[in-house]
């Protein structure tokens, strides 16, 4: 247990940072912390009466060094005049990860990692062992729509995890059941290269003890790992878990038939849109069923779960007008995003809007980015978000417009964009991006609302 009174964080407002706040804010510990900027998530801590500050100011900081742990997140720059002052001063200084780490340590760990599904994959495991009846704690690295949380907390010592390959964070976990839902190239600012970035899964599913499942054809083997092995798949019956039967209504939701090792389940409608969260809930559905979940109350939990903010998020649905919004910032996230809505949708107009997020992403990607993006019906690009990034000499969204084949596009500058799509006929319409493109998602809904 932790045995300190102060837990000061820096980066606060991170997505992962402020779980862990509201981790020990509800075992009644002393929290506060500094972010750059404010925001909803930052706000809304400070409403839970976390204390939050926005200057770079020690004095900010709990005076008490015994008694205060400082947990950061390798998101802040290193010249911060606070990181500084606490690494100068004696406190224990903890990475978010090793944090993690450490309160999953003693509990039974169910964790998610991959390039991408992790968020919803792993929302979805939280919310079916919320509803089943047995409960759980989760740190997941978005915003459940469920319980307009990313922290859940319960007596029950099992704990989910959204495993973030960012930093290699994810070593810092030690599951007893695992799901890898991909394994594509990212964070190459980090790792390198593609395989250097595989070998940080390797040694992920290395330091699972139980059970771990992956999606089928990922580049794992019993080599690698002592866990059992169980592979998942959307529809195809090599895999251990796939989907069978699948049908699609008009609001784009499925209904599917669930193959496992134990038989079938029939009949299961995903509460989330798309293709891609039939497959999600499959991995989810997974590890649920390995860690000893009915199946009745999976189904029925599937079909009751809302999403994560900003994974293929409805905001407007109707026959004649859509809006989805989506965090998709790699190139075979947007693919697999635009696959779903385009199945869905297969005779309506497209118009989607892409904010790139990073330089180096933009640089290492760029022809895959276009290649994902032509699949649209009309692309509005907008200029790179940079986070945590100086910018590079040539590295521009033009690098991604000139190979779209989409056929429309556009870029445009961001604060022109609500008085272009105000004048635009728009049919189905998504927003895309990790950066600051949510801002925008409110002011899009209400204006599109007055249209219906």
């Amino acid at each position: 247990m932790i045995k300190y009174s102060n837990v000061y964080f820096l980066g606060i407002g991170g997505i992962g940072m402020s779980a862990i706040a509201r981790y020990y804010a509800f075992k009644g510990l002393k929290v506060s912390g500094y972010d750059r900027t404010p925001s909803d998530l930052t706000s809304e801590l400070e409403n839970e009466g976390i204390a939050v500050h926005y200057d770079d100011d020690p004095s900010l900081i709990p005076q008490d060094v015994e008694d205060t742990l400082v947990v950061y997140t390798p998101a802040i720059p290193e010249d911060l005049a606070e990181y500084q002052y606490v690494n100068s001063h004696g406190y224990r200084v903890v990475k978010r990860s090793r944090m993690l780490g450490e309160i999953t340590q003693g509990q039974t760990c169910l964790a998610v990692a991959g390039t991408h599904g992790k968020t919803t994959t792993s929302s979805m495991v939280a919310h079916i062992l919320t509803e089943s009846g047995e409960g759980c704690s989760a740190f997941l690295g978005g915003i459940s729509k469920n319980y307009n949380t990313n922290m859940l907390v319960s007596r029950n010592p099992v704990v989910v995890a959204e495993a973030d390959e960012f930093d290699r964070s994810f070593l810092q976990l030690h599951p007893a059941i695992a799901a890898i839902t991909a394994m594509d190239a990212d964070h190459l600012d980090i790792y390198g290269d593609l395989e250097h970035y595989q070998q940080a899964f390797r040694d992920f599913a290395a330091q699972v003890s139980g059970i771990l499942i992956y999606k089928y054809g990922l580049p794992l083997s019993d080599t690698e790992t002592d866990a059992k092995l169980f592979t998942y798949a959307l529809e195809d019956s090599r895999a251990h878990f796939y989907a069978e039967n699948m049908r699609l209504d008009e609001y784009g939701h499925y209904t599917y038939d669930l193959h496992y090792p134990g038989g079938v389940l029939c009949d299961i409608r995903v509460g989330t849109l798309g293709w891609v969260n039939v497959e999600n809930s499959i991995a989810a559905s997974a590890i649920c069923l390995c860690h000893g979940v009915d199946g009745q109350k999976l189904r029925h939990a599937i079909g009751t779960f809302q999403g994560a903010k900003r994974r293929l998020d409805e905001h407007v649905n109707t026959p004649r007008l859509t809006y989805i919004d989506d965090y998709a910032h790699h190139p075979n996230e947007l693919e697999a995003a635009i696959s779903s809505i385009r199945g869905m949708f297969p005779h309506r107009k497209i118009t989607a809007v892409f904010q790139p997020h990073l330089y180096t992403r933009t640089r290492d990607f760029a022809p895959e980015f276009a290649k994902a993006l032509s699949m649209v019906d009309k692309l509005i690009l907008l200029d790179i978000y940079p986070a945590r990034e100086e910018p590079i000499p040539g590295v521009t969204s033009e690098m991604i417009y000139k190979d779209v084949t989409a056929p429309e596009k556009l870029l445009l500058k961001k604060d022109e964009l609500m008085a272009f799509l105000e004048k635009e006929r728009l049919d189905v319409l998504v927003t895309f991006g990790a950066g600051n493109i949510d801002r925008f998602v409110e002011p899009i809904r209400e204006m599109l609302l007055k249209r219906i």
